[in-house]
């Protein structure tokens, strides 16, 4: 149902959206009160299976240049430490990072092993360890156990919430546009649906790879600042062309959600098109700029509230670790997870390195994973937002008591 206008919407139409706020839940967000009720969690899904060795590119490993070739990133890559840097995109992470406010887990990734997106995403989102081990999502499993302790608010951004956040607890969500753009998962559920075809999987990456030069060429747009295919899971055409501004004032509109007294201390946006196949050069880059202007809206929006905010990026799998003949990678294992906030502790990466050594790879082809996607959750859940560890092993993440929480972040 649609509430009638607020403080809320008011605040939309003067950002420029001129969009309707959809609230799941009856009542309006209610003021909580403590120390806990400051901290706010936001989650960012990178729908596609990003490619983390992009993100992050281990430039240090003596294995990297060789493996991944002509997509490597040695020259351009924003350094962190004598191993790891960051894409050239991910310009605001970087001066995050360099600030000690932001932290990349490099070899993350769920229990699923089976490379779907469609089962990996229900995994991630889930938080089972098997696929369709549940039908509601951990995040809202997780509001309902802090909301044991005091009021607690989500907010998805989207038409309709994602499995994440899915379940008995309300949730309020908002869109910044009349629907998804079917358009722009198409390709992705075609990838899924003939990547084990050993004819017809190659054609459909070949064909992508010319459909991305022609409309680049079309538009007059170099292929690597073209944000026409970047869009948000819930976004309109036109908020898409409006590039890396539409992306930064997202992010800056969810943040004046959160800073709202009253306002929702948890919320999730879903961003689309991480499926690079071909052509990974040219598609990662303005994905990563959109990514990376997002992020620095609500880190700008937040303003004050930012040193009690916690921004988790993770995606439902990583790619290859070669690069494919079209100038790609393909479905993987372990990605790079980001974490970004003032509410963090200042430190190196997070996990081990399992190193791209031919001997270390999954299966011969993938970045090994180190780090339990639920482990990565579970820390957040229970060292930021104060969450019961009984509550974490038995129903936000069932039966994962052998997965133990990654500490120390907060």
């Amino acid at each position: 149902m649609t509430s009638p206008p607020t403080r809320r919407a008011a605040l939309l139409a003067a950002a420029g959206f001129g969009l309707s706020l959809n609230f799941v839940a009856r009542q309006a967000f209610a003021a909580s009160e403590g120390a806990a009720a400051n901290r706010k969690l936001i989650v960012v899904i990178c729908r596609g299976g990003m490619d983390g060795l992009s993100v992050a590119p281990p430039v240090g490993d003596p294995d990297y240049q060789g493996l991944r070739r002509a997509i490597a990133l040695d020259d351009k890559a924003l350094k962190l430490d004598g191993t790891f840097a960051l894409h050239p995109s991910l310009t605001s992470v970087h001066a995050l990072a360099q600030a000690g406010e932001a932290r990349i887990v490099p070899a993350v990734a769920t229990p699923d092993r089976a490379r779907s997106h469609f089962e990996a995403q229900d995994v991630l989102e889930s938080g089972a360890a098997v696929v369709y081990g549940t039908s509601s999502g951990w995040l809202n499993r997780a509001v309902t156990g802090l909301s044991a302790q005091r009021k607690v608010e989500a907010l998805s951004v989207g038409p309709t919430a994602p499995l994440i956040l899915r379940g008995p607890a309300a949730v309020s969500s908002w869109s910044p546009g009349k629907g998804v753009d079917a358009s722009a998962r198409l390709p992705t559920l075609l990838q899924d649906l003939y990547k084990d075809d050993p004819v017809l999987g190659p054609a459909l990456a070949r064909g992508l790879a010319t459909e991305t030069m022609a409309q680049a060429a079309m538009t007059n747009l170099p292929q690597d600042t073209s944000m026409t295919t970047m869009t948000p899971a819930a976004n309109a055409p036109g908020l898409v062309r409006q590039g890396a501004e539409a992306a930064r004032k997202l992010g800056t509109t969810v943040a004046g959600f959160m800073r709202e007294p009253g306002g929702p201390q948890i919320a999730v946006v879903s961003l689309d098109g991480f499926d690079t196949h071909a052509n990974q050069l040219g598609q990662l880059a303005p994905r990563l700029t959109y990514l990376d202007a997002v992020l620095d809206g609500l880190h700008t929006g937040l303003g004050a509230d930012w040193k009690n905010s916690v921004v988790l990026v993770a995606t439902e799998f990583g790619r290859t670790a070669r690069v494919n003949g079209t100038g790609g990678t393909d479905h993987g294992t372990a990605s790079t997870a980001l974490l970004l906030g003032g509410a963090l502790k200042p430190g190196g990466i997070v996990g081990d390195w399992p190193t791209l050594k031919s001997s270390a790879l999954f299966e011969a082809r993938d970045l090994a994973p180190t780090v339990d996607m639920r482990g990565l959750f579970k820390g957040v859940l229970a060292d930021h937002m104060g969450l019961d560890r009984r509550v974490l092993d038995t129903t936000v993440f069932p039966d994962s008591a052998t997965v133990r929480p990654v500490t120390g972040l907060v």
